[in-house]
């Protein structure tokens, strides 16, 4: 993927988990996305941060469940992957914050 369809494509998975998670549990977690940065900050102020690494085309988060990782696009399956263990970013910012906060996210 050249930069320009990173970048592309990068924003628009950050707007969509902006989207789905604002509206699942905006009313419990501030959801924030300015300047390309998404973030959830929960009631007990721990936060959430993803953003796009350009050099690397990923997607980078930090989490005060389980650390720091980092998405490379699979285009094959459509999906950012963590780089580490294969699962998508999807279903691990899914998990766990339906396990802070008991609500299910649903990917569009």
């Amino acid at each position: 993927m050249n930069a320009s369809e990173f970048e592309d494509k990068a924003e628009h998975t950050l707007e969509d988990l902006f989207d789905a998670f604002d509206e699942a549990i905006g009313d419990v977690v501030e959801v924030d996305f300015d300047n390309s940065v998404l973030t959830f900050e929960l009631q007990d102020g721990r936060q959430y941060v993803l953003n796009k690494h350009a050099p690397n085309q990923e997607l980078w988060m930090s989490s005060p469940v389980s650390g720091a990782a980092h998405f490379a696009y699979d285009s094959g399956q459509d999906s950012w992957k963590s780089t580490r263990g294969g699962e998508s970013l999807w279903t691990i910012l899914g998990a766990e914050l339906k396990q802070l906060t008991g609500k299910n996210v649903t990917k569009p």
